[in-house]
């Protein structure tokens, strides 16, 4: 490919050397590389990079500041729409969102809007002292449940604004997802710890350890002067196949799993939340969850890690990046299989999954091809664990305690627009609570939008 037409690579870990360790995988560029990379963006009139961006970072300007030189100013600018630049930098899957529209793309690789973005925030995270402030008060109080991604986004912009904004978190550290779902080697603690950090500078309340729901209601919390209710819980509801055996020990969720390796830290001898490595174990699902799994069990010791995938490669949902990763590091994908039957010992423990081929048939609702079984073409894979990964809903814990507020047969909250807003006035809603599994980056984008909408809503009773 001619110069300047293709990326400039990142440095990662030996895929082998990876795969025994929880440290990042890939480093990062360095100032120089960040400069050629950035000497790649055509610095476009119409700007189509910042229309397919959730939050609508303004991806020129700051490339052009890091260009210059000056990448102090290149992070000023994300953070204006981004609350979590270091966190996009890493998970974000710009190559369907941002890199899709770049020009650059046309004729060769799209500029490294990502790894430009995790420059700039990294840079800033290792040579500024400077903190955030809280803006003055505009004394109105406003709480967000959940503190995932887009409970963050929600209440950063919503601080940023004056508003007193308290966090509720369920689990005993904040963060959602980022914490216990996304594993160490793609996004760092330290990193997610420091972003929230950013936000309290800001003078946001996170309070862990309260269960919206049953700790305290949506009610409750409106009867102790907050004006105005974001619901940023998440889908943490694990769906399961409905398969025989799957009560079995050695057979988990990818929620449990996951939330045992990264939040519980058992990857950790010091931490008393074993995950037990045995010989084999198969992970069900082909999305990113079900790649964050395998790669985490091949770091746990685990001697055969398979990925178990009803479609075939062209059909996975996971990004390209983390199967080429999974692939170099020594994950085994058997594709068109899935399992129908899980075999335990005379203990209860798992021993064997019984499984069958899968042939693509015509498109379902998804647009994919549907899976067939192949009659006569079962098999047995000897694995002692099996992680579940084939999606996730919201809990049902809000829904069920909070008058008027509509949900859909998949227990996820309605909202009427963009804004956020559901059937319950002064409660807004987004995020996977609302579209159920999806990317950090949306979930964003619907905090942010939501954000908007509570502060019109706010204003809008001030004035009556």
């Amino acid at each position: 490919m001619a110069a300047g037409m293709k990326k400039t690579e990142m440095p990662e870990q030996d895929a082998k050397k990876r795969s025994k360790n929880f440290s990042e995988v890939a480093s990062g560029y360095t100032p120089e590389m960040a400069a050629e990379e950035a000497a790649r963006c055509l610095n476009c009139k119409t700007r189509p990079c910042v229309a397919g961006c959730p939050v609508n970072v303004n991806i020129p300007d700051f490339i052009r500041q890091i260009k210059a030189g000056d990448v102090e100013e290149a992070y000023r600018i994300i953070r204006g729409t981004n609350s979590l630049p270091s966190v996009c930098g890493r998970v974000c899957p710009q190559e369907s969102q941002c890199e899709s529209k770049c020009v650059r793309g046309v004729k060769g690789e799209p500029v490294g809007i990502g790894r430009l973005e995790r420059f700039a925030a990294d840079w800033h995270m290792s040579h500024s002292s400077e903190r955030e402030t809280p803006v003055p008060s505009n004394g109105h109080k406003v709480a967000v449940v959940g503190s995932g991604p887009s409970g963050l986004t929600c209440a950063g912009d919503l601080a940023k604004l004056g508003y007193q904004v308290t966090v509720f978190e369920a689990l005993h550290k904040p963060g959602g997802v980022l914490v216990y779902g996304i594993p160490e080697f793609r996004l760092p603690k330290n990193i997610v710890s420091e972003e929230i950090k950013n936000l309290t500078d800001m003078g946001v309340t996170v309070l862990t350890d309260v269960v919206i729901g049953r700790t305290v209601s949506v009610d409750e919390l409106f009867e102790d002067g907050f004006e105005a209710v974001f619901i940023g819980s998440g889908a943490g509801l694990p769906t399961f196949m409905h398969i025989p055996g799957e009560n079995l020990n050695g057979v988990l969720s990818a929620n449990e799993f996951l939330t045992r390796v990264n939040l519980m830290k058992s990857y950790d001898p010091k931490y008393k939340t074993p995950v037990l490595a045995g010989k084999g174990i198969a992970v069900v699902g082909g999305g990113n969850v079900a790649m964050d799994a395998a790669r985490s069990a091949l770091r746990l010791g685990f001697e055969t890690v398979y990925i178990l995938y009803r479609r075939s490669m062209e059909e996975m949902p996971a990004r390209h990046e983390e199967v080429e990763h999974a692939l170099a590091e020594g994950v085994q994908f058997r594709l068109l299989a899935e399992p129908v039957r899980f075999i335990g010992d005379e203990n209860g423990w798992l021993k064997a999954a019984e499984c069958i081929q899968m042939e693509l048939g015509e498109p379902d609702a998804s647009g994919r091809r549907r899976p067939v079984p192949k009659e006569g073409s079962e098999f047995l894979l000897d694995i002692d664990t099996a992680v579940i990964a084939v999606g996730t809903s919201p809990n049902p814990l809000i829904r069920n305690t909070t008058k008027g507020l509509d949900t859909n047969r998949k227990g996820c909250i309605v909202v009427s627009d963009e804004s956020g807003a559901t059937s319950r006035e002064g409660v807004f809603a987004g995020g996977d609570a609302v579209s159920g599994a999806a990317t950090v980056i949306l979930a964003m984008g619907a905090g942010k939008k939501a954000a908007e909408a509570i502060h019109q809503y706010i204003q809008s009773r001030g004035k009556k």
